[in-house]
């Protein structure tokens, strides 16, 4: 399996991509603020592409439980200057912009992005999917019960089988992209860890990762260092996040569940570790063929 960009075409069959995580907001679960100067984010991006990052994600807007929108040129003014300057340094690295609204994607993928990463899976902003067609780049398309504002209220929502409701979920949504034009062969299902799901849903879904592996795309797994490892781990109070750094032990689990089920990118906080783990994990598969 792989994936086409506008110039190239990157291998996801073999084994895992790591997406590198830039929150260039100040209100991110995690490291939220850190990187809102251009100068910071831009030397992240650069410090994770040298750790081994295959993608980078650059995010303008929370969608951590609780959070409201941004307008789009709030975004664009957080988002635009950082993808400008990284390529600057690093034509190569392909980027992302995390965003649900067509002109922030427009105007990232104008300044040198390749990836949108749409966590409305394009019903946020109709629009979206004629900005994504025209500029022949792929999108990810992730399922979300609610809205960030609302999504884990009372706990989440009820699935009578998570996994089974979402692959529905996604499929329509991959049909629906195709017929405005979207090539399937650019289009990447992601699950939505943590969006509108209780604990006991997100940990079904990585056990039964398979099964949208079998859906026949690029399967991209968003774990890092959310709510729900901070629950299993026996934290407090796992939604006040008082340092989601801790959470890297299970970070590293999810990461290592969904690559084992055949994911072809996983999206994380922690770089080097997640390239390490992940390392190990190809090397003890490769010695026992």
């Amino acid at each position: 399996m792989s994936l086409r960009l506008r110039d190239r075409v990157i291998e996801t069959s073999s084994w895992p991509l790591v997406m590198g995580i830039l929150n260039v907001t100040p209100d991110s679960f995690s490291d939220g603020g850190a990187y809102l100067d251009p100068e910071d984010a831009v030397r992240r991006a650069l410090d994770m592409a040298a750790q081994g990052a295959d993608v980078i994600d650059i995010g303008p807007e929370s969608t951590r439980p609780g959070s409201h929108g941004v307008p789009a040129d709030e975004q664009i003014a957080r988002a635009v200057p950082v993808i400008e300057a990284i390529r600057k340094f690093d034509d190569f690295t392909p980027l992302s912009i995390d965003t649900c609204l067509a002109s922030v994607a427009s105007a990232a993928l104008d300044a040198g992005a390749d990836i949108v990463n749409d966590v409305s899976a394009m019903r946020d902003d109709p629009a979206m999917a004629d900005v994504v067609a025209e500029a022949g780049v792929p999108i990810v398309l992730m399922h979300r019960r609610g809205i960030p504002a609302d999504m884990q209220k009372g706990g989440g929502p009820h699935y009578d089988d998570v996994t089974g409701e979402i692959c529905q979920f996604l499929t329509e949504r991959v049909d629906h992209a195709e017929s405005r034009g979207i090539d399937r062969s650019r289009v990447i299902v992601d699950p939505g860890i943590g969006f509108g799901k209780r604990v006991e849903d997100n940990l079904r879904i990585l056990n039964e990762l398979d099964r949208l592996v079998s859906l026949g795309f690029p399967v991209l797994v968003g774990a890092s260092r959310k709510r729900f490892i901070g629950a299993v781990k026996g934290e407090a109070r796992p939604e006040a996040a008082p340092d989601s750094r801790s959470r890297l032990g299970g970070s590293l689990a999810a990461a290592a569940l969904a690559a084992r089920a055949g994911a072809a990118m996983i999206r994380v906080h922690d770089v080097v570790e997640t390239v390490e783990m992940l390392r190990v994990l190809r090397a003890a598969e490769a010695a026992a063929r």
